[in-house]
């Protein structure tokens, strides 16, 4: 368990791009490492949730708490909507790890890149660049233009971690629970939390942390 002298935050983005079991499953394991997570899903990221998980958007609450398996007042999620610009996270004073937007859309990734912080996420986000804090994106998007690619030359150059959704295959996944957990575990790596979502090359089967 993650323990500290305050809860330990880490913001985080959904947004309309496709792999919201990424953002998903990245939710359930820092909740259940006693993260205090700080929730904000765009409206296209709704639209995601709802064509490729189920998720009723029109109830939003719910939905979030049986997908990610917690109680109605869990203090480990704090849940924003997009537009909440006056939210705890849009403001540099607030105490937070930092930010992980998985997945990221190149809409959001341009808006980061360009400073246009329009939106909660966006905003967070730049937030996070302006007060040194560690930035993960997941890109899903294929192929890239020149222009995606100038964008995360950009922030990769000012420090952020861009960890595109391309799961690797030399740990043998049989599922594709077993490629997302790759994706969701490279991400925490980055964040700095342990997990034993993949078996990492060179460890016996039995040690994946």
């Amino acid at each position: 368990m993650v323990t500290a002298e305050r809860p330990v935050r880490w913001a985080v983005g959904w947004t309309g791009a496709s792999g919201a079991i990424y953002g998903v499953r990245l939710c359930r394991e820092l909740i259940s490492a006693g993260v205090h997570v700080h929730l904000v899903v765009s409206e296209a990221g709704w639209r995601v949730l709802k064509e490729e998980l189920g998720w009723d958007a029109a109830r939003r609450k719910e939905s979030l708490r049986a997908g990610l398996g917690i109680e109605e007042g869990d203090p480990r999620l704090t849940y924003y909507p997009p537009g909440d610009i006056g939210a705890a996270i849009a403001s540099g004073s607030f105490r937070c790890e930092g930010m992980a937007i998985v997945p990221c859309s190149m809409g959001t990734l341009s808006a980061i890149a360009h400073g246009a912080s329009d939106n909660l996420i966006a905003r967070a986000a730049d937030v996070t660049l302006k007060e040194g804090r560690p930035l993960l994106l997941v890109p899903r998007e294929t192929p890239l233009n020149a222009i995606h690619l100038e964008n995360m030359l950009k922030l990769a150059r000012l420090g952020v971690r861009i960890v595109p959704a391309m799961p690797a295959f030399y740990q043998g996944p049989q599922t594709l629970d077993d490629a997302v957990n790759f994706i969701v575990g490279k991400v925490m790596d980055g964040m700095g939390i342990p997990h034993r979502l993949f078996r990492r090359w060179g460890e016996p089967d039995d040690v994946n942390f």
